[in-house]
């Protein structure tokens, strides 16, 4: 669920940027494969156990000869592999002798973070070290018994939950195990064109607080050209990050309950997906659709080119300053909620985890500890192209000062309380389910409250299958 294709940019981490006509090819490779196609347990065998318990940091002393060579499957594209090479991979050579590292460029399929590369070398049991892998899939991929259990490699650290922000360890625990540690993350935020609200008779210095007035305030920055068709558009709900998800966490809904049943169908994410739908057929799905497309010509995101007046997205798209230097004026604020609720907002990112059926597990934990705990995410973090990046550490992001960027300090603000997506086998699942429906939604497909109503069924019936 990348912007464009994961390997097409440094920045591939962030989620699907849907086009208004929103795909429904989303489905995940691991979701359709049954537990036969992986078998391995979940748990440690004896052997794993006995390396586990013993202190990591002897293997920097322990070598016999020629190093041990770890593969590093990785989906980032542009210069990633140079910049994380010479940054960080370097350094981890240089103070563990005994290990060298090989890095491998693994393109994620179609859409999606997941690697059909990735799952069918685990499942023929020739699985690289340690891969870059999106926490989304964690709780999916552990269910299946395709990822190595860090648990005792991560107390015999010492690293504890509380040096990573909250949602993310959780996102990296599956039943009570560890199975990856974090590493980046983003958080998303409402991005406003001050200059097309003075246009439109707002105050710019006045951005919307709930969504009842950006709804206002949008209707007056909407307007057609001599063709009838959009020359701006005042906001989407769908545009950019303006996933079903995230609108539905903006009306206070819900994606499971306090005992982790998921819930699709609660009632205030019916509500998020009739307004998304109302839009759809107040503004004219085909119109609006059109809009997009042309938007999507102009190979920039539809925010910078200055013609879209609020819209949802995450922190790293200020990273495209330096690159398109608006012209126009424009802020950051945290995304309205519905009335009476306070605003809210989720985070996505990555972490390194150590494949089901790894060659040499105790050294890919040396790796994984180093680049994802304080010294190799500090290093990567420090890189001269760094940009807006937001680290999964509370400890390194406050050394590096980032609050004090403005319009960064509104997404790092919203970390300690961000969602993230429920931990759960057929969490991917889910995702690809919301994606269905929210695209059947603003087609005028569907009434909300059925089409959820089926996802729940959808989803429990997953669950169940998963779970023989």
């Amino acid at each position: 669920m990348n912007n464009e294709k994961v390997q097409a940019s440094t920045r591939g981490k962030k989620l699907v940027t849907l086009p208004l006509a929103a795909t429904l090819a989303l489905a995940l490779t691991i979701t359709g494969c049954s537990s036969s196609t992986n078998t391995a347990s979940t748990g440690g065998d004896s052997k794993a156990t006995d390396a586990k318990a013993t202190d990591t940091k002897t293997a920097d002393t322990k070598s016999s000869g020629a190093p041990v060579t770890i593969d590093f499957w990785f989906p980032w594209g542009g210069d990633y592999q140079k910049d994380f090479k010479a940054n960080v991979v370097d350094v981890f050579e240089k103070q563990h002798p005994n290990i060298k590292v090989k890095m491998t460029f693994v393109e994620t399929t179609g859409q999606t973070q997941a690697s059909d590369k990735l799952l069918t070398a685990i499942a023929g049991g020739n699985p690289p070290d340690v891969a870059l892998f999106d926490r989304f899939l964690i709780g999916s991929w552990a269910a299946k018994g395709s990822l190595t259990d860090l648990t005792a490699y991560v107390k015999g650290s010492g690293i504890k939950a509380e040096d990573y922000y909250k949602g993310l360890w959780a996102e990296a625990v599956y039943k009570d195990k560890v199975y990856a540690l974090p590493w980046g993350t983003d958080t998303r935020a409402m991005y406003y064109n001050k200059t097309l609200m003075k246009e439109a008779g707002l105050d710019p210095n006045k951005p919307p607080q709930t969504l009842q007035e950006l709804d206002q305030m949008a209707e007056k920055v909407f307007k057609k050209g001599s063709n009838g068709k959009y020359s701006q558009i005042g906001f989407i709900p769908w545009m950019n990050q303006g996933f079903f998800y995230t609108q539905a966490w903006n009306w206070g809904g819900k994606w499971e309950d306090g005992t982790h049943n998921l819930t699709p169908n609660d009632p205030q994410n019916v509500k998020a997906l009739a307004w998304m739908a109302d839009y759809a057929k107040k503004y004219d799905i085909g119109n609006l659709t059109s809009f997009s497309d042309a938007m999507g010509q102009t190979g920039m995101n539809p925010f910078w080119t200055g013609k879209v007046g609020f819209v949802f997205d995450g922190n790293w798209i200020l990273n495209d300053l330096a690159k398109y230097k608006p012209t126009f004026e424009w802020g950051v604020a945290p995304m309205p909620a519905a009335e009476g609720a306070k605003p809210v907002t989720w985070a996505g990112g990555w972490s390194y985890v150590v494949p089901k059926g790894s060659k040499h597990e105790k050294e890919a934990w040396e790796f994984v500890n180093f680049v994802a705990h304080k010294e190799g995410t500090l290093l990567w973090a420090k890189r001269q192209n760094a940009g807006n990046d937001i680290t999964a550490m509370p400890s390194v992001n406050d050394q590096l000062k980032l609050s004090d960027i403005p319009n960064l300090k509104v997404f790092l603000d919203g970390m300690p309380t961000a969602f993230t997506r429920p931990v759960s086998p057929a969490g991917a699942f889910l995702w690809n389910e919301t994606m269905r429906v929210q695209d059947l939604a603003i087609h005028g497909k569907g009434d909300a409250q059925a089409l959820l109503d089926e996802v729940k069924k959808n989803v429990d019936a997953e669950l169940a299958k998963q779970s023989k």
